[in-house]
C-alpha cells in the first residue's frame, strides 16, 4: 500500500486521479438513471435502444479520436470531454424542469456520452508516464483500474440510491457536476499534458499527428503487442459472454432473482478490484509475457467452474477469473508502455481499448442465441476458450520477448526500439 500513497503525493497524479474517480462514480450512477428513465417510459425495447446508442458509439468515437489524441494538448482535449459531456446529461434534467423527457433525447445523450467516452480511456494512460517516476508506473496503471474497477461497483449503487429520493434526471444533473470536477481537477494541474513532439524529420508533422497508418504499422509489426491486442479482444469476447451468462443465471438456474444477479456482479466486480490492487503492489516479473500468458490461461480456466451453474462453483468461477484478468490488464499495460514511442502512444492506448471495448458486445451477441437455444455448457466452454485459450500465444512464442531487468537504461533503451516502417512513416 505505501506505493499507492507515495502516488497520491504527486500533486498532479492525485488530482487527475481524483477527478477521475468523481467523474467514473458518475458515469455508473448516471446510466442506471438513463436506463430507468427508458425502461419506465418505452420499457424494454427502449432499454435496448438505449443500451445500443450507449455503447455501439465507442467504436465511432475511437475512429475519431485517433485524429486528435496526438495532436491537439491532452489537456484541452480531457476538458473539452468533460464540458460536452456535461451539458448533454445536464439537458436531461433541464428539460425534466419543464415536461417530460422525449424518449428520442435519451437515446440522444446516450450517443454523445459514446462518441465521447474513448477519449478519457484512451488520454488517462497515456499520460500516466508524463505525471510519476518510472518505478511507480506499475502502480499508477493499478490505481487506473482500481479506480474504473471502484467506480463499477459504487456508481451503480449510488444512482440506484438517489433515484427514489432525488429521481432520475437529478441523478444525471449529479453526474454532469462530476464531469466539471473532472475538468477542474485537470486544469488544476501543473503538467500541461501537451501533445507529443513532432513526427520524425521528412514526415508531415499535422498528418502523422492524426494519422492511424503508424499506429497500425507498429502494432503490426511488432509481435509483442500484436499478441497483446489479439489475446485481449478475444478475452473480452469471453467476458462479453460472461456479462449475458449472469442475468440467465440469475433468471433461469440460479436461486435468488435479482438479488443473486447483484451477488454475481459485485463478486466479479470484486475480484477485479482485488486484482488490480495486488497488480500494484507485486514486482514486476522478469518475464512479463509469460506471466501475462499463464495469467490469462488460468482466468479463462475459472469459467469453467460456471458448467452445471452450481450457485457456489458460479462465485467461485468468477473469482478465479476475475483476480487474474486484473493482473494480466496491469501487467501488459506497462509492457506497452515500454514498447509504445511517446509519439504514437495516445493513439495507440486509444485504438488497443476501442478494440477491447468494441469486443465486449461482440460476446453479447455469441452467447444470447446459445442460451435461447439452450446450450448453456457450449456457451461457457466457448466462453473458456476464447477467454484463455489466446494466452499460449504469449507462453510459446513471446514469453522471453520482454525481460525486465534493474537496469533503468536497458528499459529506456528498449523503450525507444521504433520498427523501421514506422520511423519512416
Amino acid at each position: 500500500m505505501s506505493q499507492y500513497w507515495a502516488l497520491l503525493r504527486i500533486p498532479d497524479f492525485r488530482k487527475l486521479w481524483t477527478g477521475a474517480v468523481v467523474s467514473l462514480l458518475g458515469d455508473g450512477a448516471s446510466w442506471i438513471a438513463l436506463s430507468w428513465l427508458a425502461v419506465t417510459r418505452g420499457g424494454a425495447a427502449a432499454l435496448a435502444i438505449l443500451g445500443v446508442c450507449y455503447f455501439a458509439p465507442i467504436i465511432v468515437g475511437g475512429a475519431l479520436a485517433g485524429k486528435v489524441v496526438d495532436q491537439f494538448s491532452r489537456r484541452w482535449l480531457l476538458v473539452a470531454d468533460s464540458l460536452v459531456r456535461a451539458a448533454a446529461m445536464a439537458s436531461v434534467p433541464a428539460v425534466a424542469w419543464w415536461h417530460s423527457v422525449p424518449i428520442g433525447q435519451l437515446y440522444a445523450v446516450a450517443a454523445v456520452y459514446g462518441v465521447f467516452k474513448i477519449l478519457p480511456i484512451g488520454i488517462v494512460p497515456a499520460v500516466l508516464p508524463d505525471l510519476v517516476p518510472e518505478r511507480r508506473l506499475s502502480a499508477a496503471i493499478a490505481m487506473e483500474a482500481v479506480a474504473t474497477g471502484a467506480a463499477a461497483l459504487v456508481g451503480p449503487v449510488l444512482g440506484g440510491a438517489l433515484i427514489p429520493f432525488i429521481g432520475a434526471p437529478r441523478v444525471l444533473a449529479v453526474d454532469a457536476a462530476s464531469y466539471l470536477v473532472f475538468a477542474a481537477a485537470v486544469l488544476a494541474m501543473k503538467n500541461r499534458l501537451a501533445r507529443p513532439a513532432a513526427a520524425p524529420p521528412g514526415e508531415s508533422s499535422a498528418r502523422q499527428a492524426r494519422s492511424w497508418r503508424p499506429v497500425v504499422s507498429f502494432v503490426r509489426g511488432d509481435p509483442v503487442m500484436l499478441i497483446i491486442t489479439i489475446a485481449f479482444t478475444s478475452f473480452n469476447i469471453g467476458m462479453g459472454m460472461l456479462i449475458v451468462a449472469q442475468p440467465w443465471l440469475a433468471h433461469n438456474r440460479l436461486a435468488g432473482g435479482a438479488s443473486i444477479l447483484g451477488i454475481l456482479v459485485a463478486t466479479l466486480g470484486a475480484a477485479e478490484l482485488a486484482g488490480s490492487i495486488i497488480g500494484g503492489a507485486i514486482r514486476p516479473a522478469a518475464r512479463p509475457m509469460l506471466r501475462i500468458g499463464l495469467l490469462q490461461i488460468l482466468a479463462g480456466s475459472g469459467l469453467l467452474l460456471l458448467l452445471g451453474a452450481d450457485p457456489f462453483l458460479v462465485v467461485a468461477g468468477q473469482i478465479v477469473c476475475g483476480v487474474p484478468a486484473a493482473l494480466l490488464t496491469v501487467s501488459s499495460q506497462s509492457v506497452r508502455y515500454q514498447r509504445t514511442p511517446e509519439r504514437l502512444r495516445g493513439r495507440t492506448m486509444t485504438l488497443m481499448r476501442t478494440l477491447m471495448l468494441g469486443a465486449v458486445p461482440v460476446g453479447s451477441v455469441i452467447a444470447g442465441p446459445l442460451l435461447a437455444g439452450g446450450h448453456y455448457a457450449a456457451m461457457v466452454v466457448l466462453a473458456a476458450v476464447l477467454a484463455g485459450a489466446p494466452g499460449v500465444l504469449s507462453v510459446v512464442f513471446i514469453r522471453n520477448a520482454v525481460v525486465n531487468t534493474p537496469d533503468s537504461a536497458a528499459r529506456q533503451a528498449a523503450r525507444n526500439i521504433i520498427p523501421a516502417e514506422v520511423t519512416h512513416g
